[in-house]
C-alpha cells in the first residue's frame, strides 16, 4: 500500500503544475491553416476552427474527410504538418503536458484492458494522473452513476457489452475533470438503446459547462444536442456555424407539405403555375411543393390556394433537418445567405 501510494505520489509530482484559469474570452479549441500531409495525400488542407468554452460542436463529413485527424492532432497524438491548434490556449505541439490535461479524449476505436474489473480500470487511470486513491474512492462510484453503470462496478471490462464499453470509456476520459471533451464517433456501432443512453449522457455533460467536440454520423441525433456544426470534406472546412443559421441559409430551397380534402391533383396543376414553385409531388391528397419565395410569398401563396375554392387540411414548411443540411452542403449547396 506504501509504495503504490509513493508511486501516485511520484506521478502527482512528475506531472506539470495545472494551467492558470482560462480566461473566458479564450477559444478553447482554436485552429489555424492546419494542414497535415502523408506524402502526396493531403489528409487536411488550410483548416481554421474556433470553438468557445461551454460549447458543444458538431464535426460532421464523410469517412477519410478528416475529422479523425485534426482530433488526433488537438489530443497531442499526431503531429501537424503546419499551421497551429490550441487548446485553452495553449499549443498542442508546444504543450502538451499542459493540452493532456485539459482534454478528454475518446478515439473511434479503442482497447480496454479486460482483465481488470471496471472499478479498478478507472483507478489505473485515475493513479496515472496522479489522484490519490482516497480521491478516486469517492470520484469513481460517481463516474459510474454518470455514465449508468453502478451496477457494473465490480463486474470484468470483457464481460460488458459494446455500449457499456463505451461509456466506460467516456467515464475514463471524465477522470481527471477535464474542460474540453474530444470524442470521435462515441455512438459509433451502438444499437438504438446504446446510442439514446450515450446522448443524454452527453446532454448532462453539456449541462456541466464541458466544452465538447463531437464527431458523428449520426446527424438527426447531433442536432439534438450541438450549438455549433462544422462540415468537412476533402480535408478543408465548407460549412461552420449554428446550426440554426445554417439551416436558414439553406431555406432558399423550401419544401412546404400541403394535405387537401378533396382532389389534390387539380391542385397540383394549380400550383405549378404560381409563382416561386418550382416543382410539385403529389401522393393522395398530400403534395410536396418545392418552393423558392420567401415568407411573404409564401403566405401568398396560402392566400390563393384558399381563394381558388381548395379545402386545405393542412399547410406547414418541412424542417430541413441536420441530415438535410449535410446533403445540401456536400453536394454543392448555396450557402450564401
Amino acid at each position: 500500500m506504501k509504495e503504490q501510494e509513493a508511486r501516485e505520489t511520484a506521478t502527482a509530482t512528475a506531472m506539470e503544475a495545472a494551467p492558470d484559469e482560462i480566461d473566458s474570452d479564450t477559444p478553447m479549441i482554436e485552429i489555424e491553416g492546419l494542414c497535415k500531409s502523408y506524402g502526396s495525400f493531403t489528409a487536411l488542407n488550410n483548416l481554421h476552427l474556433r470553438i468557445g468554452k461551454g460549447t458543444v460542436f458538431g464535426f460532421v463529413g464523410p469517412n477519410g474527410a478528416g475529422k479523425s485527424t485534426t482530433m488526433s492532432i488537438l489530443a497531442t497524438l499526431l503531429a501537424p504538418t503546419s499551421g497551429t491548434a490550441k487548446v485553452g490556449g495553449f499549443e498542442v505541439a508546444d504543450h502538451p503536458d499542459r493540452v493532456r490535461k485539459l482534454i478528454g479524449y475518446m478515439p473511434d476505436f479503442f482497447g480496454v484492458y479486460d482483465q481488470f474489473k471496471t472499478t479498478e480500470y478507472l483507478h489505473f487511470y485515475g493513479g496515472s494522473y496522479g489522484i490519490p486513491r482516497a480521491e478516486r474512492e469517492k470520484l469513481i462510484p460517481q463516474l459510474l452513476e454518470l455514465v449508468n453503470l453502478t451496477d457494473k462496478a465490480n463486474v470484468y471490462v470483457d464481460s460488458l457489452s459494446r455500449g457499456m464499453k463505451q461509456r466506460l470509456c467516456l467515464a475514463r476520459c471524465l477522470v481527471h475533470d477535464p474542460e474540453v471533451l474530444i470524442l470521435d464517433e462515441p455512438a459509433s456501432g451502438l444499437d438504438p438503446r446504446a446510442r439514446i443512453e450515450m446522448r443524454e449522457i452527453l446532454k448532462e455533460l453539456k449541462m456541466m459547462g464541458k466544452t465538447i467536440l463531437i464527431s458523428s454520423h449520426i446527424l438527426p441525433e447531433l442536432a439534438e444536442m450541438v450549438d455549433e456544426i462544422g462540415v468537412i470534406e476533402h480535408g478543408s472546412l465548407i460549412a461552420h456555424g449554428k446550426v440554426s443559421d445554417i439551416q436558414a441559409r439553406l431555406r432558399v430551397k423550401r419544401v412546404l407539405h400541403i394535405r387537401l380534402l378533396g382532389d389534390a391533383e387539380e391542385a397540383a396543376r394549380f400550383l405549378e403555375d404560381c409563382a416561386h414553385v418550382t416543382g410539385v409531388e403529389r401522393e393522395g391528397n398530400d403534395l410536396r411543393v418545392h418552393f423558392g419565395g420567401q415568407d411573404e410569398e409564401q403566405i401568398e401563396l396560402l392566400r390563393e390556394l384558399i381563394a381558388s375554392g381548395r379545402r386545405i387540411i393542412s399547410f406547414h414548411e418541412a424542417q430541413t433537418n441536420l441530415e438535410d443540411v449535410f446533403l445540401a452542403i456536400t453536394k454543392g449547396g448555396d450557402l450564401s445567405s
